[in-house]
């Protein structure tokens, strides 16, 4: 089966853009059976476990000569949005928060088949309402609507369950040469980065299923 390493971050807009981009993809390629394998990145583990205020945050990210390019960043992704049902609410984030546990969530949600509806609902509980995606209550919510027992997850959260398997993995994909999110990376052979359109993703998705199989492999 074709596989393809979606690395993103709970925190990224772009990787939420680039996961509805990727759904549009696979509708558009249907045929081809794809398994999707969602792979963590921080973009920045520096961030204390109880999070920084947003705006602050944002502002000494871009400040400067950045600040024109923040500003273009914003609107293009609130202009791009809504086409694929998406809400950015950028001015009402109050917390920029540690991703670790969202990933964690995220790893734990593959295992049960729901690692996309657990990544979008994150996605959402950030962009769109606003919640704190680094406060261990609000994220065992989350993980309870995208389908998880929410109980078992706030259990989880409480111990270091798989903390040094997402840095592993993130680690291993920085090695790769990752450096920005979202990225693709198809059947190991070669990476889309960004997020790209639908159609040049699913061009991605056939290119992948028409290479030969590698030696390596």
């Amino acid at each position: 089966m074709n596989s393809v390493d979606l690395v993103s971050d709970p925190v990224c807009p772009w990787c939420w853009l680039g996961l509805r981009y990727w759904q549009a993809a696979r509708e558009l390629t249907a045929d081809i059976a794809v398994e999707t394998v969602l792979r963590p990145y921080q973009l920045d583990a520096a961030v204390p476990r109880a999070g920084l205020p947003y705006a602050d945050y944002m502002r000494q990210k871009f400040s400067g000569a950045g600040s024109d390019r923040y500003k273009m960043m914003r609107e293009h992704l609130e202009a791009a949005g809504p086409a694929v049902g998406i809400v950015f609410n950028f001015d009402q984030i109050e917390v920029r928060p540690n991703t670790l546990d969202a990933h964690r969530v995220i790893r734990w949600a593959q295992g049960q088949d729901l690692g996309i509806e657990a990544a979008d609902a994150i996605h959402k509980a950030f962009f769109e309402e606003r919640r704190d995606i680094g406060n261990r209550e609000v994220l065992a919510e989350v993980a309870g609507e995208a389908g998880l027992d929410s109980a078992i997850v706030s259990d989880l959260l409480t111990t270091n369950r798989d903390a040094d398997a997402v840095l592993k993995e993130e680690q291993f994909y920085r090695s790769l040469g990752v450096q920005g999110v979202p990225c693709f990376i198809f059947n190991g052979r070669f990476a889309v980065s960004g997020a790209e359109a639908p159609e040049t993703l699913a061009g991605a998705i056939k290119k992948a299923a028409d290479l030969p199989p590698s030696e390596d492999v």
